[in-house]
């Protein structure tokens, strides 16, 4: 099977591109993969690529920035997304021309606008499947209402949480669309498992205002008075940053709590532990509450939508506390800071339950839903007589005209199945 992921800059740094090379590299064990990347800005990628996996640009920044298309806006990536501004009419042309000509056997979009791209332009005999990594209630109207019109011609659509799965089903109306959680995965650990015995509680993530770090460094400074021989790491980097910085003087921590700045890979940050932590007030997956399980770290979280309470059980491989609430955050933590065996044991937990989400449990996840998606396609096409229009209208898809001002081509394609 050939798989050909669409993703917006493979040589930048963020969780969608991290967990795309993962499953890209997890795929090619057996199948053809490719990343299509649609911006470049560099010679290579932040992160290393399997050499099995082809990785293809489309635009390349360093020369075309200036091109007078890339100067006029896109047309059919939708205004309400909010890469729009790095969209143009040449984005749009690269992308429609990739899509025309690809053999893949199935096709993955890898964040709203693409997927938009994926289902106006994508070829009908490629499976066309589009990846949500936000949640369905993070989108602003206008990019919901788009997505609702144009996400009917696409054939299976994957959310990274149970929850979200169900918020997509419920409020979106996608006749014929499979809607399906699979969630993200994280590679195998090349290092031992943490053991539990450092005194030392980890962090990591964007130091941005909805990770709320500043409840963290509040809730540790009650871990610190009872037992100063703690330390709290605080891994990555973000316009949070001086705000914390002075929060920590002012509470007087400089001795407990660090700014380590980014780190990659976390790894064998995490195994220099022995809890994990989170405290944001959203979270659509949690990539490092999975990093650390599988470090051997039970992780103390706030319990936000969507993701911690799909992946720690609370009181068997970490604690789940209200968002918000500083004085439990710190209760959890000094409970397994006063308590070895039971963080050790929570820790073996950890690494035994997000096993799910190591590559192999995801990737035989993935192949079964895009096999049954074939599947059941081959036996609606089958039944039809081979008549695609009539499959595509019989399943919803490509009756409605698209209100978020796509080109005139864009149209004719989503009125394709009237044809």
């Amino acid at each position: 099977m050939k798989i050909s992921f669409l993703l917006h800059n493979a040589y930048g740094i963020g969780g969608t591109i991290t967990t795309t090379f993962n499953l890209a590299q997890a795929l090619a064990d057996r199948h053809d993969v490719e990343i299509v990347s649609v911006l470049r800005h560099r010679e290579r990628p932040n992160f290393a690529l399997d050499p099995r996996v082809s990785l293809r640009p489309l635009v390349d920044l360093r020369k075309e920035r200036d091109d007078p298309e890339h100067r006029r806006p896109a047309r059919v990536f939708p205004a309400a997304e909010y890469r729009y501004g790095q969209y143009s009419e040449l984005t749009d042309r690269r992308i429609a021309a990739a899509l025309a000509e690809t053999d893949a056997d199935v096709l993955i979009g890898t964040r709203p606008g693409l997927n938009v791209h994926l289902a106006l332009q994508g070829p009908e005999r490629s499976l066309r499947v589009g990846q949500e990594h936000l949640t369905l209630d993070n989108h602003p109207p206008a990019l919901r209402t788009a997505l609702r019109r144009a996400y009917r011609r696409l054939d299976v659509l994957t959310t990274v949480t149970e929850a979200d799965a169900a918020a997509y089903r419920r409020k979106m109306r996608l006749p014929g669309v499979r809607v399906a959680a699979l969630p993200n995965s994280v590679p195998d650990p090349r290092l031992p498992v943490a053991d539990g015995d450092a005194k030392l509680v980890i962090a990591a993530g964007r130091l941005v205002p909805v990770k709320r770090y500043d409840l963290l460094i509040e809730a540790f400074a009650q871990v610190a008075a009872r037992r100063p021989d703690w330390r709290l790491r605080i891994y990555g980097k973000g316009d949070e940053e001086p705000r914390l910085r002075r929060l920590i003087e002012e509470l007087g921590l400089y001795e407990n709590v660090q700014l380590m700045g980014a780190a990659a890979p976390m790894e064998a940050e995490w195994v220099k532990g022995s809890i994990g932590v989170a405290t944001s007030d959203f979270e659509p997956f949690g990539m490092t509450i999975v990093e650390a399980m599988r470090c051997g770290l039970p992780v103390v979280s706030t319990d936000c939508p969507f993701g911690p309470g799909e992946i720690i059980r609370d009181g068997a491989d970490g604690r789940l506390v209200p968002v918000g609430d500083r004085d439990a955050l710190a209760g959890a933590l000094l409970d397994l800071i006063g308590d070895d065996e039971l963080r050790r044991r929570m820790g073996r937990t950890a690494v035994e339950n997000a096993h799910r989400f190591a590559p192999g449990p995801v990737v035989a996840q993935a192949e079964r839903l895009f096999e049954d998606a074939l599947a059941a396609r081959a036996g609606a096409r089958g039944r039809d007589g081979g008549g695609l229009g009539r499959v595509l209208v019989s399943q919803g898809f490509a009756v409605r005209d698209v209100a978020y001002g796509a080109a005139g081509r864009a149209r004719r394609m989503v009125r394709r199945g009237q044809r």
